[in-house]
Order: structure tokens, then C-alpha cells, then sequence
């Protein structure tokens, strides 16, 4: 039953990162497709419908958390208190100047451009840098500047490429014809640093890592295998299976951090924290159990049909509301 849950959460959690990396990663491009206010705007209108179902996998992901495994998200969230904190001001800051930018038609917009792509670039950044201690382990509490490692700071780097990548695919399918080729350009243009933090990370990981579990082969080849078809499809064209595959590769990193060392779901200051140890009573199982399959079923069914809304690019016909 406490593996069942677990898989769940990593659903939700891979879930979110693998729609919502291509949220930051348009806020981060924003700059590169500034041609006029009108190019802004179709830019942000293809991410617009989009934007506030994805952060919605966060929420659930978080509640599960809180509610299936709160011994791990005690130890969680005290260890790694300050890039939690820079991630929740980096959503903040985005999701609110997403919102508030267009508002009003005769207001100045720079501020509001400026905090998508800062809230963007803070979010991707913080992402990096919490998975990668989760990956290589919390250090002691209070230690905040162990939290800036090596091999953390990579991933967080490593993330700011990945989710670019992902957002430059998505615009490519969703942005209006004549931005297509600007994306398609950004987009293979950072293939080459997201191949280098995957080839490091993993041969980096491979020497530094202990107990490493069968999954993380698992995970680290799914995620070479994603990024081949994201390449692929970018040669051949065929953007929608490039989003596919990028998608899936920014999944890849949590899904990594999740079955690293499984049963052992979190290793801090030399302390090991298996699985049934973060767990929570039966009692409350069994009372989740009521809620998060229908919630789990609405959400899928909302994604689908907003994709299926909005499938085809921005045009001049499209209404733009960010």
C-alpha cells in the first residue's frame, strides 16, 4: 500500500514537471521573442491557457505529501529551506505577473515582462538546485551553504537548459508560423547544454553515489532515450513528438530523485529515511483513498480537454488575455 502511494505522488510529481517545465521555460525565452508588443503577446497567448493547469499537479503533488508522507516532508522541507523558499517566490513571482501584465491595456508592461522571465529563471533555478541535494543527499541543518554543492549547483543550471529546451518545443507547436523557426533554432541551440548536464550528471552521479537502486539506470536511460526522440523530432520536423519527447525527459530528473535509492526515500546528514518510515498511518490511507482517485480522474480529464481546445497555434484570430 506505501508503494502504491509513493507511485502516485511520483505521478503527480513527474506529472507537473513534465507540463509545467515548458511554463518557465517560455518565461525564460520571453526576451527572444520580443519582435513587438503584439509578438509578446501571441507568445504568452500560446503558454496562456495552459499555465494555471499545469501549476495544478504542484498542489496535488504537495497535498499527497503532506498527507501520505508527512515524516518525509518534515525533513524535507527543513533541510532544504531556502531553495523551497526561492521556489515558492519564483512561482509567486510568475504566476502573478503572467496575470497581472495585460490587465490593463495602457499600462507600462516592462515590470511584469521582467518578473516572468525572473520568476521563470528563479523557478528553474531553485528546482535544480533542491533535486540535486535530494540526489546527492541533505546536508545537516543550518548548513546553508552546503546546500550550494557542486553537483547541486549543475542541476540547477542543468535545469534552466532543460526546461528552455521544453519551452522552446512547445512554441514551436503552439507560438504563430512565423515564430516557428526562431523556436526550432532556441531549441536545438540548447539540445547541446542539456546533453552535457545529462552525460555529466549521470557519469558524475555514477563515481559519487552510493547504494544506488536498478531504478536510476532505469530513469537516467529513459532519460537519454527522450531527449534522442526530442532530437529527432526537431530534425524531422515533427514538433508535437518533440514536445513529446521533451516533456518526458524534464519528468526524468524527479523520477531519478524519487526511485534513486528506493526503499530509502531521502538521505540527510548520514541519516537514512526509508519508506515506510515517512509513511503515515493505515487510517489515513484508507481515508485518501476516498479523494485522490476522482481528483486524480478530473485532473487528467481537465488536461486533456484544454489540450484538445487549444491544439492548434496562435493566430491573428486567437484572443490573447496575457
Amino acid at each position: 500500500m506505501t508503494t502504491f502511494w509513493w507511485s502516485v505522488l511520483g505521478l503527480l510529481t513527474c506529472g507537473y514537471f513534465a507540463l509545467a517545465g515548458y511554463d518557465y521555460g517560455v518565461g525564460m525565452l520571453l526576451p527572444g521573442f520580443e519582435a513587438g508588443e503584439r509578438r509578446r503577446r501571441q507568445t504568452l497567448g500560446a503558454l496562456g491557457p495552459f499555465f494555471l493547469a499545469n501549476e495544478v499537479w504542484l498542489v496535488a503533488a504537495v497535498g499527497l505529501l503532506f498527507g501520505a508522507f508527512p515524516h518525509l516532508e518534515a525533513q524535507v522541507f527543513t533541510g532544504a529551506y531556502v531553495p523551497v523558499v526561492t521556489l515558492l517566490l519564483g512561482l509567486v513571482t510568475f504566476t502573478a505577473s503572467m496575470q497581472l501584465r495585460s490587465r490593463r491595456p495602457d499600462a507600462r508592461r516592462g515590470a511584469w515582462t521582467a518578473g516572468i522571465v525572473g520568476g521563470a529563471l528563479v523557478t528553474a533555478l531553485s528546482w535544480g538546485l533542491f533535486l540535486g541535494n535530494l540526489v546527492v543527499g541533505l546536508p545537516p541543518v543550518g548548513d546553508l551553504f552546503a546546500l550550494f554543492n557542486p553537483y547541486a549547483a549543475l542541476w540547477a543550471l542543468g535545469f534552466v537548459a532543460l526546461f528552455c529546451l521544453q519551452g522552446a518545443v512547445f512554441l514551436a507547436v503552439r507560438a504563430p508560423a512565423e515564430l516557428t523557426g526562431r523556436a526550432v533554432r532556441l531549441a536545438r541551440a540548447f539540445s547541446t547544454p542539456v546533453l552535457a548536464f545529462l552525460v555529466i550528471a549521470t557519469g558524475w552521479g555514477f563515481f559519487a553515489l552510493d547504494d544506488v537502486s536498478v531504478f536510476a539506470a532505469v530513469a537516467a536511460a529513459l532519460a537519454f532515450a527522450a531527449f534522442a526522440v526530442t532530437r529527432l523530432g526537431l530534425a524531422g520536423r515533427r514538433y508535437r513528438v518533440a514536445l513529446v519527447g521533451s516533456m518526458v525527459l524534464s519528468a526524468c530528473p524527479a523520477l531519478l530523485a524519487g526511485t534513486l535509492r528506493f526503499p530509502t526515500v531521502l538521505v540527510s546528514s548520514g541519516h537514512a529515511l526509508p519508506l515506510d518510515q515517512a509513511a503515515t498511518a493505515p487510517e489515513t490511507f484508507a481515508v485518501l483513498a476516498w479523494f485522490t482517485p476522482p481528483s486524480l480522474l478530473v485532473l487528467l480529464v481537465v488536461q486533456w480537454l484544454t489540450w484538445r481546445a487549444h491544439r492548434r497555434p496562435v493566430d491573428q484570430h486567437s484572443l490573447l488575455h496575457f
